[in-house]
């Protein structure tokens, strides 16, 4: 513990453990040293060989303060060199300390020397008294004897009689070794601590509980008196990247020539890893940057009961286990999805980032569709919008699974036979809204335009809705929606609402994607809710048949949107901005008798974002949006960013 002593110096103190009958209050200095120089030889000897040892063991404060030796070498250096920076300000002291105790020992020394001569040649001249002598002499001499004894020897024994000889060699020894062991001491207090200085007003006690040394921060900082300081650092876990992921992906021969263009979009094998686990080999395995190419274990030994079904199912379900005995190094995390899942690898990196990859984790989604979930299970993620699980479940599941799915042979599919041993597990489902299913038909425009406040992490079915891009393939639109991922993943697909207050406009931005610009005011919780553009799986319009809030497409014909599609992205790097343009996808439009301002006026629409990298490492909240001055004929322009002090999705309205 740290104290100071009646003459303010600051000072460490060493708590002895009490012994019955020591004083509760005692404690032993180690510096400074000013009584030094009045106190006994034995007393100066034990006094300058205390700290001797913690200059040839750094674990010698531990020692002192009983702190047990669950530091690392570094972290008892860092403590040892603390306690020794504590000596540099007193080392010219106490050297001046032990250089005047040592000439006082030594004329104590000398006079005791010369009087034990006067002594001795008085003797000489009288005769010698006996002990047991009456008188007030001989009770005189007596005590004389007595305290010349206690004179002649530090423990308090009488000394041998006149006969024996006067061991006179001894103090001279005991000057020596104090002299050593004071020089000694200096030496290695000097070489030592040569590059540290004191910190005794601020610094807190090196010797006390260990709470100085957290194991689980990456840097610990003492701060000392010459604006140095003492660093241990501890290397950082490396966050999750896209190495940490293995995808595994169902395929099937059949479509296998159609959907691996699909996995082209998105897959980069020189820094993604992957395998494609076929039902069959195909006639073409050549990689043309596809992950490589497996083929599912033999699956007919397990049962399979459901009639509209396919036992598919099974080999899909197995991919996780299957894809883990492969054995890959410095994995994390096992992803799951379809020949025909569309991955924004960025985003789901952020997403798993989020989590401690050496827990249990089953990450996903669940369909759009009411029934779906009502009649596979609310709790299942599913595989086509992908999902992720952990490693350490992944092993988990491997060991289990076997037996697993010969408990379940009349469920449908490969997702919720994953569900059923996760139950077994214990393991809920993470939920996470980038995942998506897309378990509908017709067109994607109203789910892409309001999309949720969350990274856009899978899509899934392409091949059955239409192009999300008119008037081209489904490939090519992705191809285009794949420019503006790459300026600025985070941001895609992320809605934005504003106004236009002096045409009376609402106009709801999708980064990446496409623009609308409606006639009236709609306030932001109608905008957010994606209309209706699209059916649900079994190929009907019925609103009841989503797990989420729709919105019916307007009927009046001045409230229907003026839809601008993504024409381009750049980035320009000396402004760090991307500059995306979208152009007004002509359709016919109902002939309108509102007083307004008419938007079919405008041709195109540009759009200003800085990227934001950062955007999900933050709450969720959309972003803002601001329309601005455009000196250019039919264009508007349109300011998308981080929302102001203060800044809200508003119009003034009158009361």
């Amino acid at each position: 513990m740290k104290n100071r002593n009646n003459n303010g110096e600051c000072v460490y103190v060493i708590e002895q453990s009490l012994q019955p009958g020591s004083n509760a209050n005692s404690h032993l200095y180690l510096s400074p040293l000013p009584l030094l120089s009045s106190a006994t030889p034995t007393t100066i000897f034990l006094l300058l060989l205390l700290p001797f040892p913690a200059l040839i063991n750094p674990k010698f404060p531990h020692f002192l303060t009983r702190t047990p030796f669950s530091h690392s070498h570094s972290q008892r250096s860092t403590l040892f060199s603390l306690y020794l920076s504590q000596s540099r300000r007193k080392a010219t002291k106490i050297l001046r300390h032990v250089a005047q105790a040592a000439v006082n020992l030594r004329f104590s020394l000398l006079n005791l020397e010369r009087q034990e001569e006067s002594v001795s040649e008085r003797n000489r001249g009288e005769p010698r008294l006996e002990l047991k002598m009456k008188g007030s002499q001989n009770n005189k001499d007596s005590g004389e004897k007595v305290i010349w004894d206690q004179m002649r020897s530090s423990t308090g024994n009488p000394l041998p009689g006149p006969g024996s000889q006067s061991p006179r060699a001894t103090p001279k020894l005991l000057v020596w070794l104090i002299l050593f062991v004071s020089v000694t001491y200096i030496v290695y207090t000097l070489k030592l601590v040569s590059t540290s200085r004191a910190a005794c007003s601020n610094l807190d006690d090196p010797f006390s509980t260990p709470r100085h040394l957290a194991t689980t921060s990456s840097l610990l900082t003492t701060n000392v008196t010459d604006d140095r300081t003492v660093q241990i650092v501890h290397p950082e876990p490396e966050q999750t990247s896209v190495k940490h992921i293995v995808f595994g992906i169902a395929a099937s021969a059949k479509l296998w020539s159609q959907r691996k263009n699909y996995i082209k979009l998105w897959y980069k094998p020189d820094t993604m890893r992957g395998i494609v686990w076929l039902d069959r080999a195909v006639a073409n395995q050549t990689r043309e940057g596809l992950p490589p190419i497996k083929i599912s274990g033999d699956t007919s030994e397990f049962g399979y009961s459901n009639k509209q079904g396919h036992r598919s199912a099974i080999r899909i379900s197995r991919i996780v286990s299957e894809t883990l005995r492969l054995g890959l190094k410095d994995v994390r995390w096992f992803v799951m999805g379809d020949d025909d899942t569309v991955f924004i690898t960025d985003n789901l990196v952020r997403v798993l980032r989020k989590y401690d990859h050496t827990q249990y984790y089953y990450i996903g989604s669940l369909s759009e569709s009411h029934l779906q979930n009502i009649f596979f299970s609310y709790g299942m993620a599913y595989g086509g919008g992908g999902f992720a699980i952990s490693y350490p479940l992944a092993e988990a599941l491997s060991k289990m699974q076997d037996r697993c799915i010969q408990r379940y042979p009349g469920l449908y599919g490969s997702d919720d036979r994953m569900q059923a041993c996760m139950a077994e597990l214990g393991v809920p489902l993470t939920k996470e809204l980038g995942f998506h299913q897309y378990d509908v038909y017709g067109n994607l425009f109203g789910l892409l335009a309001a999309h949720p406040v969350a990274p856009l992490v899978t899509m899934h079915h392409l091949d059955v809705v239409e192009p999300i891009f008119p008037n081209v393939t489904r490939i090519q639109a992705l191809q285009r929606l794949m420019v503006p991922v790459k300026l600025d993943s985070a941001g895609i697909m992320q809605q934005s609402i504003c106004y236009d207050k002096s045409r009376s406009w609402t106009i709801s931005v999708s980064w990446g994607f496409a623009v609308q610009i409606f006639r009236g005011v709609f306030s932001p919780r109608e905008m957010e809710m994606p209309s209706r553009t699209f059916l649900n799986w079994y190929r009907r319009a019925d609103y009841t048949a989503y797990a989420f809030n729709t919105r019916p497409v307007s009927r009046n014909p001045c409230q229907k949107p003026f839809v601008f599609y993504l024409l381009k992205a750049k980035f320009n790097s000396t402004m760090n901005t991307t500059f995306s343009e979208y152009v007004q996808h002509h359709v016919p439009h109902p002939l309108c008798k509102w007083r307004m301002a008419d938007p079919a006026a405008f041709e195109k629409v540009e759009v200003y974002k800085k990227p934001d990298p950062q955007l999900w490492n933050r709450s969720p909240r959309r972003n803002c949006c601001r329309v601005r001055n455009s000196k250019k004929k039919g264009t508007m322009v349109i300011d998308v960013g981080l929302c102001k002090e203060g800044e809200i999705s508003e119009i003034a309205t009158t009361i």
